[in-house]
């Protein structure tokens, strides 16, 4: 295929990327093939693929976990690259329109354009959403950064505030010239706060983790990934808030940052399939997407280690309820891991007793709700042996999954696998069938989403790090449609990293509260009681 696709300069690109010619061929093979959705059979629910808990059980996993910190380490695992931009889409439409941002005006405008509405106080989304934003200043924990970067500038907040001036405003707080939030991560924004000094989404990370993610000996294990433009704005934070913390709470903080490999990008390809290139000839590769970081976790090599996005952090007044689950699903977690290892320490012995293997295969399916194939029920001893052992040494995920309300994010699942087996998945609505009215039924009878809240066991029942990318379904890629210098591309990312980067895993899904779920998707969730200080107002 290669001296088709490729001539010499591409073969040195390629390499040079750290990517094998076979993959990139790969790759471009993947756009040709038809897209292949996963086949639902159900969704999971409560009692059927979802557990919830009740009050003894989570106080026996709580107490589990408590007296298995002395021998176990933890990592808090934070995807941490994302951009803030999306959170500023409204504010950025109208910093590129010409003309003074004037609030009276846009309140007459929204007025206006829900006039022909049904119900005439419907307020246009762009123009409600500024609005809210407007009313809602000086709530959010930048305001005081913003007020002096305008003082710095020559201008004074309460007399724009008071015009009803915005357009400076908006400016300062979104260009370089200012606080520049529109170009740096989530992770560096200024969410929450208090009357010691606000904090970042970054530092409430470290602080959250001090609850659940220390070790015997006071260690407290953070991971983020970052992009390199901004690893060094994230050194510094940690450098100046980092020791204050460690006093405050007595533990040492051990901070790890990496960054996507060049190695996981992925070819674009042209609306014809053929590698995209660029003015100069040279082949175009973007970055992998999300699915990409299980190159970043399968790095770490780490014991017990909990997932959770950067923008999902609340203030300290409602860090309790999520502190509490972290330890519930931790201890559920450890309490699957010592039962597997159990049974893998006996079935590995070659006297297995039958009622071992009995007791293990019924462990699976129904602890572990991976039933035995029809053919393996009428396999010899031996044979049955090495089935149940495969399938009991495998990465172990706890999923915490919240009732939906509408929020956007994959949902659980029952698959059916290529030859036939049924697993719990994360399903993204990308990965089904939008034709197919049957399994568009089954994904609209989701009662839950998953907010990614992860704890993972990553090491096997000998205590060795598992190799990740054994257990990833290397077809559940997504592409998607994308455009680079006016000319439209196909863009391919890796399986999801809480999709298909972990297919293969043992897979658990518990039901969590609502109020472990406060995620910041647009600058106006910060006004959300969640973000506010305790007795905050929530904007309307």
């Amino acid at each position: 295929m290669n001296e088709h696709l490729f001539n010499e300069k591409d073969i040195q690109q390629i390499n040079g990327h750290g990517i094998s010619l076979e993959e990139t061929e790969r790759q471009v093979a993947l756009f040709k093939t038809a897209r292949p959705y996963l086949k639902l059979t159900g969704p999971c629910v409560p009692g059927k693929g979802i557990a919830v808990f009740t009050r003894e059980e989570r106080k026996t996993f709580t107490t589990l976990y408590e007296k298995e910190k002395q021998k176990r380490s933890f990592t808090k695992f934070v995807p941490a690259s994302g951009a803030a931009s999306r959170m500023f889409k409204v504010l950025l439409g109208y910093l590129n329109q010409p003309g003074e941002i004037e609030k009276n005006k846009v309140n007459r405008d929204a007025q206006a354009g829900g006039a022909s509405a049904p119900n005439p106080q419907i307020i246009r989304t762009g123009e409600r959403a500024l609005l809210v934003f407007m009313e809602g200043i000086t709530r959010f924990a930048f305001f005081q950064d913003l007020s002096l970067t305008l003082s710095k500038n020559g201008m004074i907040m309460e007399e724009l505030l008071s015009k009803g001036l915005f357009r400076d405003i908006i400016s300062l707080l979104l260009k370089e010239e200012g606080l520049g939030y529109a170009a740096l991560p989530k992770g560096l924004l200024l969410f929450h706060g208090y009357p010691e000094g606000n904090r970042t989404a970054f530092e409430e990370h470290l602080v959250e983790a001090v609850s659940y993610a220390c070790d015997a000996a006071n260690r407290c294990s953070l991971h983020f990934t970052v992009s390199p433009e901004h690893l060094k704005r994230f050194q510094a934070c940690l450098k100046k808030v980092g020791p204050l913390h460690e006093k405050l709470f007595q533990i040492l903080y051990d901070v790890g940052f990496s960054m996507q490999k060049a190695s996981t990008d992925t070819l674009a390809v042209d609306l014809e399939n053929r590698p995209f290139r660029l003015a100069d000839g040279r082949l175009l590769f973007r970055p992998g997407g999300h699915g990409a970081l299980l190159e970043n976790l399968n790095d770490l090599q780490g014991d017990i280690v909990f997932i959770k996005n950067i923008d999902n952090v609340v203030p300290d007044y409602l860090k309790g309820e999520t502190t509490a689950w972290k330890k519930i699903t931790g201890g559920y977690l450890i309490s699957i891991q010592n039962r597997i290892t159990s049974y893998m320490k006996e079935l590995a012995t070659e006297s297995t007793a039958s009622e071992v293997l009995d007791e293990a295969a019924a462990f699976l399916e129904k602890d572990l709700l991976v039933a035995m194939p029809p053919a393996m029920e009428t396999a010899g001893p031996e044979e049955k042996r090495r089935w149940v052992m495969r399938q009991l040494n495998r990465p172990v995920r706890v999923c915490g999954m919240v009732k939906n309300t509408g929020e956007p994010g994959g949902g659980p699942f029952w698959v059916k696998g290529k030859s036939g087996e049924i697993s719990l998945q994360i399903v993204e609505t990308a990965q089904i069938d939008p034709d197919d009215k049957g399994q568009q039924a089954i994904l609209a009878g989701s009662t839950h989403f998953n907010p990614v809240d992860l704890v993972c066991g990553v090491r096997d029942w000998r205590g060795e790090p598992f190799d990740l990318r054994e257990f990833v379904d290397p077809d559940t890629v997504f592409i998607s449609l994308k455009s680079k210098d006016g000319k439209e591309l196909k863009a391919l990312e890796h399986p999801g990293l809480w999709n298909g980067s972990m297919a293969h895993w043992i897979t658990l899904f518990v039901e969590v509260p609502a109020i472990t779920f406060n995620p910041v998707k647009t600058v106006n969730d910060l006004l959300r009681k969640e973000h506010q200080p305790a007795g905050g107002r929530e904007s309307q």
